[in-house]
């Protein structure tokens, strides 16, 4: 029985190995050995936390605990990497040690100290010099890991910071065409989407290869990576529907990719989707709902060129790529219910609407943001 037993420790430490180099070394996030090692503990660490947040009253308070499942799933990972090849190492140590607890009591020493620890009994040094070496390595590329992680992440929420201007907080699809219409300033937007183009490109890449980066929260309350996003992908979109032949090429650019980034990250994740969605099918958004912000929009004096009809099925037919995709992941990360954005298990039904400063004027009048609450008159 002592034999299978150290075959059985021999393959806990490959496969472990495998795991670890998949996590930390191979860029590409979608590896079988990482999917069924961190993404288990990026699940466990997201379950727990968001149990606990239920137990809270207000969002800033859910966000605060949520914020912490990041940061604690790479300690988690580092402790089940360290407490696998503890367990590997001492199934093989069973039949030199003759008994199973000093066998893993040599392991622990070998694994979490560098170096030998005396632990009595008959041993094999072979195997702890190597339990000792793998246990340095481990942590080593755990603290080589965290620079990227952090650099990603830093990366990542420098624009996310840009749209507490462009479309409030949280941020809102419909809010960056109505700003950028107050001010005048339409002209501006060809850059805003080449910017988020870019952005999307490199959330492809860094979140499709470390997953853990998915569960990193912004550091404002209301600021979201994702609502960000969705924003930006809702703005084009209706850019595109409501004023084809002013509306920039680069709209067209930032939506193909958004909506690959999104989809790079839902693989990732495991999670399956429609690789190429009918522009007729049915979406979870309201024909309502996009009415009432063309209402909007056009009374505001935004530029609009189609019908209600032909707006809508174009606005459909670029939103369809994207929508699931995203209203799944808000759901996911629960971040601020805002409208366009799905529903959330784990937060009220209320609607949050995007806030805005008062849009002032040298005569001294006053734009608020009650465009969002009752009709234009």
């Amino acid at each position: 029985m002592r034999w299978p037993l150290f075959a059985l420790g021999v393959v806990v430490v490959v496969v472990t190995w495998c795991s670890l180099v998949a996590t930390f070394v191979m860029p590409r996030g979608r590896s079988i050995f990482q999917r069924y090692s961190s993404s288990l503990v990026l699940r466990g660490v997201r379950l727990l936390a968001v149990s606990l947040a239920r137990l809270t009253e207000t969002y800033a308070a859910k966000d605060s605990l949520l914020a912490t499942v990041g940061p604690v799933a790479l300690v988690v990972q580092l402790a089940v990497f360290l407490g696998a090849f503890v367990l590997g190492a001492g199934l093989q140590l069973i039949p030199w040690s003759q008994s199973a607890a000093l066998a893993f009591r040599q392991a622990s020493g070998s694994v979490f100290v560098v170096g030998l620890v005396g632990a009595g009994g008959p041993t094999n040094d072979v195997i702890r010099v190597l339990a000792a070496a793998t246990g340095a390595v481990t942590i080593a590329l755990q603290i080589g890991y965290l620079p990227v992680i952090y650099q990603s992440f830093a990366r990542r929420e420098a624009l996310v910071a840009l749209m507490e201007s462009r479309a409030g907080v949280p941020a809102w699809g419909p809010e960056v065409l109505m700003r950028h219409q107050l001010v005048d300033t339409l002209d501006a937007l060809p850059s805003l989407y080449r910017d988020w183009e870019l952005w999307a490109a490199d959330l492809a890449e860094s979140h499709g290869t470390h997953p853990v980066l998915v569960l990193f929260r912004s550091p404002e309350v209301g600021d979201s990576w994702l609502l960000s996003l969705l924003a930006i992908l809702d703005a084009a979109a209706l850019h595109l529907a409501l004023v084809p032949s002013t509306a920039p090429s680069e709209a067209r650019m930032c939506l193909r990719m958004g909506f690959t980034a999104l989809r790079r990250v839902a693989s990732t994740l495991g999670w399956s989707y429609d690789p190429d969605p009918s522009p007729l099918a049915a979406g979870a958004l309201e024909r309502a709902e996009f009415d009432l912000v063309v209402e909007r929009l056009r009374a505001s004096g935004f530029p609009i060129e189609r019908d209600g009809d032909e707006a809508w099925r174009h606005f459909r037919g670029w939103r369809v790529n994207y929508e699931a995709i995203a209203y799944r992941l808000a759901d996911y990360l629960v971040t601020p219910h805002v409208p366009w954005s799905g529903t959330r298990k784990h937060l009220p039904a209320d609607v949050v609407l995007p806030a805005r400063p008062p849009h002032r004027s040298p005569d001294g009048g006053t734009v608020g943001d009650d465009w969002l609450r009752s009709p234009p008159r």
